[in-house]
């Protein structure tokens, strides 16, 4: 399953891990020297919530960010109970 955001649409980004060595100079150092370059994924930060889409409650995978804007009406809770369930 891909990890791209139901709403927004807001998928992996590219970027890089850039490693650094030495001491700063502000702190007394000769300056630091950047030693490697290493490819990374930036990651949305996908929750699975209980929606209602279209009339009916489904689960959708949405970013915090969508939720935190109020971009998604949550369910409602439910107030029924089972049949099953009381006659057991």
């Amino acid at each position: 399953m891909a990890r791209i955001c139901e709403l927004t649409g807001k998928r992996p980004m590219k970027g890089s891990i850039i490693w650094r060595s030495g001491k700063a100079k502000k702190s007394g150092g000769i300056g630091t020297h950047i030693t490697a370059i290493t490819k990374r994924r930036f990651m949305p930060n996908l929750q699975r919530v209980k929606a209602l889409v279209d009339g009916e409650v489904r689960y959708i995978r949405v970013t915090a960010n969508a939720l935190k804007q109020g971009l998604i009406v949550k369910a409602p809770k439910r107030t029924w109970k089972k049949e099953a369930a009381t006659k057991a």
